[in-house]
């Protein structure tokens, strides 16, 4: 039986694959560790071809045979009347289908027992050998059900529950003793007589267990190994550590360890760091090892004894974070143990968002009651003070800051428009209860890394929103929040955040190593303020591939000015009040082309609807009359304020008058942000900067509509000024040479994605709207949709959220117009803007489409560059 032995130590182990076959799960991963020299117990495994005849073998001459290898490492030997050393049992399968009993401390027996307890004490002495009649007799147990001998088998289980409830209670070594006196005369004859003895007929005992259950012994092995204790004396220990810190990945072990202890139950626990150095250089070099080895952050048990370390066992660790395994991969990718490829293989797209937003301290709110449920709209956790109106939550915030006061808010509405960004920038996060995780409030806050939760059973009356049976009034705190894995939460008061840092998390250097493998399909970011834009450098941004202009005007130096703008009559009172506006709009673009210089900057001239910028409650129709009366040379009644307010409003706006439909009839607003940009453009050009301008007209239906933008038309009594002459004019009036730019259009009607043939005729780049191109397709409205997508999601009437998730037919038009409109135009570049671009599954379709790129939150670059490189290495499927 020598042959079906296999014996293994630090540094030796077996290297026969068939061999390896037959030892089992257990068996295969105490020769792992062997193999890589760390200093794992001796032990040896009866292979799974020879575990079912034990029963009629006699093992004796071959266990002594084995035995003797590991006495001479441990430097005990195993029967020793004097320093036993006792030996564990492991049932081995190949496949872990069954939960075995422990079985601990085999040659323990009557006649060396007095001598382990000089060195453990009787009391522990003693229930080391009632674990091991536990362990025996619930192999014992199960023999008996399987023979069908019913009263020895409650006898026994009787006797186990006894044993199990004696091994947890507080007994002193006569008590103990009595119990096994007790109780020892259900265990095989002759088990307590001899060491080897008793070994053997656990082995053989094994044995008859499995030909009774009929498993298939040919697949299990039995691993032999000796115990050891931490608590041997002064000089033994017992402790787990992790190989590096689990939450920041720092290169250093975290865990603890019992100074002259078994285990932690009534020991005093120690920082592992305080281990004396000796040992402390031992266990770094343990961690080092298996991280390289495993190329993963491991859980490792050890127990000193006699001043001889010797490792347990090891794990993989479930609860490590994102950060942990980042920091870990770029230090062995630094040492050259992985490449690139495994870097970015070990990290999934969605993990990165937990270190591009905060995440709550779940110990901080263990008292805290909660509202379980919601809509994620931008993942993170957030804390603040609930304000129900935009205005009382800025004023709310300039009072704090005056005050040096807590200046976080969480705005809640039911739903945000576009004259509520201001607050949503300003807030932590934002509350609604209409649409979802394409709606506004949403949108918008992943856009500015803020946090949005959608709630839809939330109703809001006046200063104070009901949840269920939950008020939450004005100016209380509550804590929002949406991780990215697991269900959402409001939590009532102020939890304890844990913040990210993308420089010291490592995210920024795994980016610089993800940008390697994503060569031709690029990311870019979408943007609309300086910071959007170096937020979005920082994450490895391929430039802005959309700049929403009319987030621009809701600035409160702006917006007045603009309403001022909207509600003119004549053209000469619209172009007087666009001139006041030209000066900041050229600020904006010439901060957004400096930051990205050498990359492009797609630039949306106005699409929102007029009346989004009007005022939409007392307080900001009272301030704009105000301006009116101080900044402005109009001499208008309140009454007529408000009638030509309510002349603009519309039943329908997002299919009526925006986008270039406002161009058509108030030219003169696109013609002061073209001739801003380029103003922008020429001033960079001077001072060496290289800029990449693109402009982009929104919800073009036709290719005539397209051409009237951009090359203009003369009619009898009337024109409109092409954007390529204004440039000119610019350009022209700076006496410069012209920069390259491109004009193109967002494609987000179907029409428009049927006619791309004909629009590439005038556009130089197509860029596709998603979420209005999934609103125009399919017939939902992103924001009313969740009302009902219950229903429909029950009866599976539609693929999952088509706001997150491309839908077939809107997948089918965008091929479409890719393909048409390169018939047209071989060098169209194409990209996606909506917030479907950071969606993994999207992004594949993208590229199998034949895009360029993605454009998307700057929080969401990292996520989206780590799916195409992903994609790139055929891993995302």
């Amino acid at each position: 039986m020598m042959n079906n032995i296999h014996f293994f130590s630090a540094g030796e182990s077996i290297k026969d694959k068939a061999a390896h076959a037959k030892i089992g799960i257990r068996g295969q991963r105490a020769m792992e560790l062997a193999s890589i020299g760390l200093p794992i117990l001796p032990g040896f495994i009866i292979d799974s071809e020879v575990v079912s005849d034990l029963e009629k073998t006699d093992l004796q001459a071959d266990l002594k045979s084995a035995m003797a290898k590991i006495e001479k490492i441990i430097g005990k030997k195993f029967g020793d009347p004097a320093n036993p050393m006792l030996v564990k049992i492991v049932i081995s399968p190949n496949m872990v289908i069954v939960n075995y009993p422990t079985l601990h401390n085999f040659g323990l027996c009557h006649k060396n027992l007095a001598a382990f307890n000089t060195y453990v004490g009787e009391n522990f002495g003693h229930h080391e050998m009632q674990f091991l009649m536990k362990g025996t007799l619930e192999i014992e147990a199960k023999i008996a059900e399987l023979e069908k001998r019913s009263k020895d088998s409650k006898a026994i289980q009787d006797a186990i529950k006894e044993l199990n409830k004696e091994l947890h209670q507080d007994l002193d070594g006569q008590a103990r003793a009595k119990s096994i006196a007790r109780l020892q005369s259900l265990m095989p004859k002759g088990f307590f007589n001899d060491p080897y003895t008793q070994l053997e007929i656990a082995l053989k005992r094994i044995a008859r267990m499995f030909k009774l259950d009929e498993i298939d012994d040919s697949d299990t092995a039995l691993l032999i190994q000796p115990m050891v204790y931490g608590n041997y004396g002064k000089d033994s220990a017992s402790g787990q550590f992790y190989t590096r810190d689990i939450v920041t990945g720092e290169k250093r072990l975290t865990g603890s360890f019992y100074q002259e202890s078994f285990n932690e139950i009534g020991a005093n626990k120690k920082d592992i760091n305080s281990i004396q150095p000796a040992y402390m250089k031992l266990l770094e070099n343990v961690a080092k090892k298996i991280e390289d080895h495993f190329k993963e952050i491991r859980s490792v048990r050890f127990t000193i004894e006699n001043k001889r370390l010797w490792l347990i066992d090891q794990l993989a660790v479930m609860n490590k974070s994102t950060q942990s395994d980042i920091q870990l991969l770029l230090d062995l990718y630094a040492r050259k143990v992985v490449d690139r490829e495994h870097v970015i293989r070990q990290i999934k797209p969605n993990q990165l968002s937990e270190l591009l937003h905060p995440v709550i301290d779940l110990s901080s709110v263990k008292s805290f009651k909660s509202i379980p449920g919601g809509i994620p709209g931008a993942p993170g956790a957030a804390i603040g003070k609930v304000y129900f109106h935009t205005e009382a939550l800025l004023d709310a915030h300039k009072i704090a800051q005056q005050m040096g006061e807590d200046t976080r808010f969480i705005l809640c509405m039911p739903a945000t428009f576009a004259e509520d960004v201001k607050a949503i920038e300003v807030a932590t996060g934002v509350l609604s209860c209409e649409g979802g995780y394409s709606a506004h409030a949403s949108v918008v806050a992943r856009q500015y890394g803020k946090v949005s939760l959608v709630n839809t059973g939330m109703r809001i009356k006046e200063k104070s929103a009901v949840i269920g049976s939950v008020v939450v009034k004005e100016g209380e705190y509550i804590t929002l929040n949406v991780p990215y894995y697991g269900d959402p939460a409001i939590y009532l008061g102020k939890a304890s955040l844990i913040e990210p840092n993308p420089e010291s998390s490592g995210l920024l250097q795994f980016i610089d190593l993800v940008e390697q493998s994503m060569p031709t399909f690029h990311v870019r970011a979408n943007g609309d303020t300086p910071r959007d834009a170096t937020l979005a450098r920082a994450f490895g941004a391929h430039g802005i591939g959309l700049c929403r202009t009319e987030h621009m005007f809701f600035d409160e130096k702006r917006i007045n000015v603009f309403r001022e703008m909207v509600i003119s009559d004549t053209v000469a009172e619209r172009r007087k009040a666009l001139d006041k506006l030209k000066p900041m709009q050229r600020s904006d673009f010439y901060k957004l082309f400096k930051i990205m210089e050498g990359y492009e900057v797609c630039i949306r001239l106005l699409d929102a609807p007029l009346h989004e910028f009007l005022p939409h409650n007392p307080d900001e129709m009272s301030k704009f009359m105000a301006y009116l009366d101080k900044d402005s040379d109009k001499d208008l009644s309140l009454s007529e304020v408000r009638a030509r307010c309510e002349a603009l409003s519309e039943f329908n706006p997002m299919l009526g008058h925006r986008g270039c439909r406002i161009a058509v009839s108030y030219p003169e607003i696109y013609e002061m942000q073209v001739r801003a940009i380029f103003e922008a453009v020429y001033a960079l050009k001077s001072e060496g900067i290289k800029v990449q301008p693109e402009i982009m007209i929104p919800i073009i239906m036709n290719d005539v509509e397209l051409k009237l933008i951009v090359y203009g038309k003369k009619i009898e009594g009337s024109s409109i000024k092409g954007l390529t002459e204004i440039e000119q004019e610019v350009r022209e009036k700076l006496g410069v040479r012209s920069v390259p730019y491109k004009i193109g259009t967002m494609i987000e009607l179907p029409v428009a994605a049927l006619g791309a043939g004909e629009i590439a005729k005038y556009a130089e780049f197509f860029s596709f709207g998603t979420n209005d191109l999934t609103q125009t397709t399919i017939g939902l409205s992103r924001d009313d949709f969740n009302s009902f997508m219950p229903d429909y999601t029950q009866f599976d009437l539609l693929e999952g959220n088509p706001f997150k998730y491309l839908n077939t037919y809107v997948k089918e038009l965008i091929a479409t117009a890719v393909r048409r409109g390169k018939m047209t135009r071989p060098g169209l570049v194409k990209g996606l803007c909506g917030e479907h671009g950071a969606v993994p599954e999207n992004i594949k379709f993208c590229m199998q489409a034949g895009l360029d790129y993605v454009s998307c939150s700057a929080y969401s670059v990292p996520i989206a560059k780590l799916a195409v490189a992903r994609i790139n290495m055929g891993l995302e499927s």
